[in-house]
């Protein structure tokens, strides 16, 4: 059977598709913070400090994609950038590793895929490890595809809903018009549906797409200027179209590898991907899909965009995954893999042997090393600012300091977590004193610092309870504890 003949893409669903948005741990990010010349200011798009990285991040991704830092118009989107290189972001914990590399998604833009994963992730997978890799791999590189659709744009002239004696049923008519002509379409009832949720009305311009009917209002025409009673802050006023009210025009969109894997592999087709489990893919349909997208990008119907696979804590992966790794990276269709590790030199995983990182020396020639250090204090509290924006939490200058001062000692990932809980505590103190301001103070971080241990106290906290838990492991030493600096602790 020709499994290639049927390959489709699931394209019309996968652009009804929308996520929810929530505050969290990096949600601030919005780029690297670079100009125009790849020079990293010392605070933009959420980013602070970490000059030299973010640089040599930046280089990366115009060698990826060069559209993403030009501004100008000649440069295509689909310019040609390479694939199949490795970075590894190596440093202490702490020092922005993983912002840098959502810094690089945010800047791709959203059309360019981009995948994170956690190394330890493909252990606790129902499939074999290389398979894990081989999707996530798959998932970061995306088709872009041209297709031509059928589009009925045109003014409101009158929309007309009948409903049945019963009552059950309902169908209307629209008539639309351009400057040269003018048309009635009949309604059936999900159209109706449609019109009403997106509030449509005579006047407005719409557009429908004929192979899903989907509508969207476009704005006011220019000759309802003067309807008071139908304005709102948003109305936008644009020209009556010209020309035929049914055209084609041609659309693009983009859909992973995997996503397209997951379509043709179950017979579900497009909800397979909502299922969660997507299990395995056969090697022979892979193949297969491989070859017809080879055959769109010649015919110029595709492209291929090359994305971000962001592996974090790499030195989590075992031989086997890294060998899988060499020789991914040296085919056709391989990603940009971006890796991050905060280990010296420690044992690679499913071998005695020790190397840089935790990775093989193999690997490690392929990569290209990017150095994070630790923040100083002023980089620390612009990081602090930053995130009581993002969380709508007002400090007050002395917890500011304190926050700072905890930060150097505990970890800055611990501070950044007292900043929420400090809130809460600042808001019962209001309440139950009957007024006051909301503003965290020095007294409400120090109720939630005696509350939440950070891992230096609790290193102590095992010591004083040596012998009462039930299961302890005591080293060599007579003492089964990680040893820590409890003056400035490395928060992983």
């Amino acid at each position: 059977m020709d499994i290639g003949a049927g390959i489709t893409t699931g394209t019309t669903e996968l652009r009804e598709a929308t996520k929810m948005e929530r505050i969290g741990v990096h949600s601030h990010i919005t780029g690297l913070g670079l100009d125009d010349r790849l020079e990293p200011r010392p605070i933009s798009q959420g980013m602070v400090g970490q000059m030299r990285a973010r640089k040599a991040a930046g280089v990366i991704l115009r060698m990826l994609s060069p559209s993403s830092f030009s501004s100008s118009s000649t440069v295509s989107a689909a310019a040609p950038g390479l694939s199949g290189r490795a970075i590894l972001l190596a440093g202490p914990p702490s020092t922005g590793k993983t912002a840098i590399a959502r810094g690089m998604a945010a800047t791709l833009g959203p059309d360019v895929p981009f995948t994170s994963i956690t190394a330890s992730e493909v252990y606790s997978l129902s499939m074999s490890k290389t398979e894990a890799l081989t999707q996530a791999l798959r998932r970061s590189i995306g088709v872009r595809i041209r297709e031509e659709e059928e589009v009925v744009e045109g003014e409101v002239v009158e929309i007309v809903v009948e409903r049945g004696i019963t009552g059950s049923g309902k169908s209307g008519r629209v008539i639309l018009k351009t400057t040269d002509m003018e048309t009635v379409y009949e309604m059936g009832g999900k159209m109706i549906d449609e019109m009403t949720k997106e509030k449509v009305l005579a006047g407005d311009i719409i557009s429908i797409t004929k192979s899903s009917g989907r509508i969207t209002k476009l704005g006011r025409s220019f000759s309802h200027s003067r309807d008071f009673s139908l304005l709102s802050p948003s109305t936008t006023f644009i020209p009556t179209p010209s020309g035929e009210i049914l055209t084609r025009r041609t659309v693009t969109h983009t859909v992973s590898l995997h996503e397209i894997d997951i379509i043709n592999s179950r017979t579900q087709g497009f909800l397979a991907l909502f299922a969660g489990d997507t299990g395995e893919v056969a090697a022979p349909l892979r193949a297969q899909i491989d070859v017809k997208v080879g055959e769109w990008r010649e015919e110029g119907k595709a492209e291929l965009v090359t994305g971000v696979l962001f592996i974090d804590e790499v030195h989590m992966l075992d031989m086997e995954c890294f060998s899988f790794l060499n020789r991914a990276l040296e085919g056709e269709l391989a990603p940009l893999v971006v890796m991050a590790s905060n280990r010296g030199v420690a044992r690679i995983r499913g071998t005695e042997m020790r190397g840089p990182h935790g990775l093989p020396p193999d690997l490690l020639d392929r990569l290209l090393i990017v150095a994070t250090s630790k923040y100083n204090p002023d980089e620390v509290r612009e990081i602090i600012k930053i995130r009581c924006q993002e969380e709508d939490v007002e400090v007050g200058p002395e917890a500011e300091d304190l926050l700072v001062e905890i930060a150097g000692d505990a970890g800055m990932r611990y501070a950044l977590g007292l900043i929420a809980v400090s809130q809460v505590v600042a808001r019962k103190r209001v309440k139950f004193s009957g007024g006051g301001s909301e503003a965290v103070e020095v007294e409400d971080l120090r109720r939630a610092y005696g509350c939440f241990m950070d891992p230096g106290r609790s290193v102590q906290w095992l010591k004083e309870q040596q012998g009462s838990l039930l299961v302890e492991e005591i080293g060599a030493g007579g003492n089964g504890f990680l040893e820590h600096n409890t003056d400035k602790m490395d928060v992983v």
